[in-house]
């Protein structure tokens, strides 16, 4: 019986990995994230896997172990107790059903330092703080959080946080 399994690859080695198994003749699902990143202090878009590490293969557990296992590029297939775990189906078509062509697109907000912004979402939602800079790709955010007299620094996802 042909299930989905997640498969840990060797590092940056998802794209040779998932190559790997297509030769063997499975279906292989590497979900992928196009995002805007600032390199050299200049905004650019790229795509990276969306689970760094990580891969879908769809086979039968029995037939094809072996030729999962040792494929170029392989590290592990993921296992919790005794034996490889089973990903359900439905997860699979909930994220292909968030992909735009190959690639799941994150909306990019635009936030400058100093700018007050709102939390949105979260155990501080509500809350203003000040943008402060943009961490590795557009995933995460340092604010500086205002209470009474002190000022804290937060590291929070984009994503929770919108313009005043």
């Amino acid at each position: 019986m042909r299930y989905w399994y997640a498969v840990n690859t060797k590092a940056h080695c998802e794209a040779y990995a998932a190559a790997s198994l297509e030769q063997v003749g499975l279906e292989v699902f590497l979900p992928k994230l196009k995002e805007t990143r600032t390199v050299r202090g200049t905004w650019q878009k790229s795509t990276v896997p969306l689970f760094p590490g990580y891969l879908f293969a769809h086979f039968d557990l029995v037939n094809h172990f072996r030729a999962v296992a040792y494929a170029k590029g392989v590290r592990k297939i993921v296992a919790f107790g005794t034996g490889p775990s089973i990903v359900d189906e439905t997860i699979i078509n909930s994220i292909r059903a968030k992909l735009v062509g190959e690639a799941i697109e994150l909306p990019h907000r635009h936030f400058s330092a100093g700018q007050v912004v709102k939390i949105q979402e979260g155990p501080l939602c509500g809350l203003e703080a000040v943008f402060e800079k943009r961490l590795n790709g557009a995933s995460r955010a340092v604010l500086l959080l205002k209470a009474i007299s002190y000022q804290a620094r937060l590291i929070i996802d984009s994503q929770q946080v919108v313009n005043l």
